[in-house]
């Protein structure tokens, strides 16, 4: 692998003949790159862009506010995957609300929260569904297979969002727009390539499908480059062990059954037309919100005062950029949800790149 990582940025430095910026959508690219160091490796002028492809990061205030309202009622049992337990909301977070005696349990699966709801008919099972189109479809076959089995008491508290309408809105912006895109591989094995393609044809805006390991990674930057040397704009697949151009028809079948489309708050970002999904009307009675009738929190902001999480999640700067980073601000007293979560750009700055 070395071996191959270094003839890839050799081919990088001789490929690159002007300034040019790269955005990696996904949080998890983003940690790799700080793990692996490559920015640093990269020829001059070259640079990459974290996007805001963490779904934790830019689940809605209002979202975070209603799962930590349900876990705070009487006979209500909350699931969570564990990187959403200290995310703020304008209510505290999902760890607060358990220390205050909330039922919050931790799950890996929407499928063990169906087995808890089975196992315990007593008491009412809300999974608070977070992600993009890579967890979906497990929260749809959750949704299936508890209807199948009869439990009424399992019910989900939908966060899932897409990408492409996120990349569209940033293209749309007048500041901070990229050169070209490294496209979320993990998502990109589920829906495919063709939401992508239609964006780089559309905005003239390079779009590669990328990995995760070094020479993904770098393999990635290299066709971006290429494109953008050559004045190319379509969408390349550097990760074709794994994506497929028409994805995975199955899990989109399921996607398609249980979720559509609707427009949805990015924490950070702001309203994105198509941005998130919803139940569909025939699964409304496994819609938690519906269900408890939870209300909108009249908290507007997005994360604490001051707090410049949104010009991280945007691109607009670096997390070592914001005055709260590594001081005010750190993984155990967060002030935004990219300090908190596993694919966060201000956590692998923390964790990677604070010397």
């Amino acid at each position: 692998m070395q071996e191959e990582v270094q003839q890839l940025l050799e081919e990088l430095r001789h490929a690159v003949t002007r300034p040019w910026a790269v955005m990696e959508v996904c949080g998890g690219q983003t940690h790799a790159i700080a793990s692996l160091g490559l920015e640093e490796l990269l020829p001059p002028g070259l640079r990459l862009i974290h996007g805001p492809g963490c779904p934790v990061c830019v689940t809605a205030v209002d979202l975070i506010d209603q799962a930590v309202e349900l876990s705070l009622r009487p006979g209500v049992v909350l699931c969570s995957y564990g990187d959403m337990m200290r995310v703020p909301g304008s209510l505290g977070d999902l760890f607060s609300a358990k220390a205050r005696g909330g039922e919050v349990l931790l799950m890996y699966s929407p499928l063990e929260a169906v087995s808890f709801a089975g196992s315990h008919p007593e008491a009412e099972v809300v999974f608070f569904a977070v992600g993009f189109e890579t967890t979906a479809p497990a929260t749809a076959l959750a949704m299936q297979q508890a209807r199948a089995l009869g439990y009424s008491n399992f019910s989900v508290l939908c966060a899932h969002l897409q990408v492409p309408p996120a990349l569209e809105w940033l293209m749309d912006q007048d500041e901070g727009r990229p050169d070209a895109f490294l496209a979320p591989g993990h998502v990109c094995a589920i829906t495919g390539e063709g939401d992508y393609g239609r964006l780089a044809a559309r905005y003239r805006t390079p779009m590669v499908v990328t990995g995760f390991e070094a020479p993904d990674l770098l393999r990635g930057i290299l066709m971006c480059v290429h494109q953008l040397e050559n004045g190319e704009c379509a969408v390349r697949n550097a990760y074709g062990r794994y994506v497929k151009p028409e994805g995975n028809r199955a899990a989109q079948e399921r996607m398609k059954e249980v979720f559509e489309p609707e427009d949805r708050h990015w924490r950070g970002l702001g309203l994105i037309p198509g941005g998130g999904m919803k139940l569909r009307r025939e699964w409304e009675g496994m819609d938690a919100a519906l269900r408890f009738g939870c209300g909108k929190s009249a908290h507007g902001a997005d994360e604490a005062s001051g707090c410049l999480a949104g010009q991280v999640l945007r691109g607009l700067i670096r997390p070592a950029e914001c005055p709260f980073f590594g001081t005010s601000c750190t993984p155990l007293a967060p002030m935004g949800a990219p300090m908190v979560s596993g694919e966060g750009a201000c956590a692998a700055y923390y964790r990677y790149k604070r010397s």
